[in-house]
């Protein structure tokens, strides 16, 4: 797993996980399960050019004009 953050057209990436896991084994959506149950938004998008799931929140409007 990467620890690296990174902002992408007003979305950052929380985490990024290896697309080939074991069949039955969803450790992206897990990952996003735990940030939406701490109040972040999140959700999974697949990343097809490194062939991995990335773990995603979008910013919000407040952040955006922040910057």
């Amino acid at each position: 797993m990467s620890q690296e953050v990174v902002t992408v057209l007003g979305t950052k990436v929380l985490d990024s996980f290896p697309a080939g896991d074991p069949y039955g084994s969803w450790p992206a959506e897990e990952y996003a399960a735990r940030c939406r149950e701490r109040g972040e938004r999140a959700t999974v998008v697949m990343d097809l050019d490194k062939d991995a799931f990335l773990v995603v929140a979008p910013e919000t409007d407040g952040m955006r004009n922040a910057a």
